[in-house]
């Protein structure tokens, strides 16, 4: 059985991106789903400073050792400003300092969402434009716009969205 993995670019306690990993990892068939929560994974800012001085904190290895343990990444997220959320951009730099290819070439379904009618589109741009030259194998990827409009109990409630849901999921499947 296929280990993946499912989380958040961000450190919400509430995250709708959180939400929207969990349920996407939930529909791929024959698959043993790990939910990660960047708040268990604490990391100081970082700096070259830091690293020379305390050298990379256990947590961005630990992390890493995930990635590089599992089969498949499903990955949500969060828009801030545009951007990836400070507390996914810190693990990313910190992982990057261990492997510059941190997504070690597992195959990914990038996802985004915002209760905005963008879905996130913005950071979903970013990644998809950084992540290969990091290892990221991008075989899939998924927009949902107005979350609160569109996700209730824990599930896409609008029949269109979630169809493409389902064929980004099949994708991802398909390269497990």
């Amino acid at each position: 059985m296929k280990q993946i993995l499912a989380f958040a670019g961000s450190n919400s306690s509430d995250s709708i991106n959180k939400q929207l990993a969990t349920y996407a990892a939930s529909l791929v068939d024959g698959t043993k789903v790990t939910v990660l929560d960047l708040n268990d994974f604490d990391l100081p800012i970082y700096s070259k400073d830091l690293q020379a001085e305390k050298g990379i904190p256990e947590n961005a290895k630990k992390f890493l050792d995930y990635i590089k343990g599992s089969g498949g990444i499903v990955l949500s997220l969060a828009e801030n400003n545009g951007a990836y959320s400070a507390v996914f951009k810190n693990l990313f730099d910190w992982m990057s300092r261990i492997d510059g290819k941190l997504w070690s070439d597992k195959p990914m379904l990038l996802m985004a969402t915002s209760p905005g009618g963008r879905g996130g589109a913005s950071v979903l741009e970013m990644a998809k434009s950084r992540f290969p030259f990091m290892g990221g194998h991008i075989v899939s990827e998924f927009s949902l716009p107005n979350f609160n409009q569109n996700f209730e109990n824990n599930k896409i409630v609008n029949p269109e969205l979630n169809s493409n849901l389902l064929e980004a999921v099949k994708t991802f499947q398909n390269n497990l």
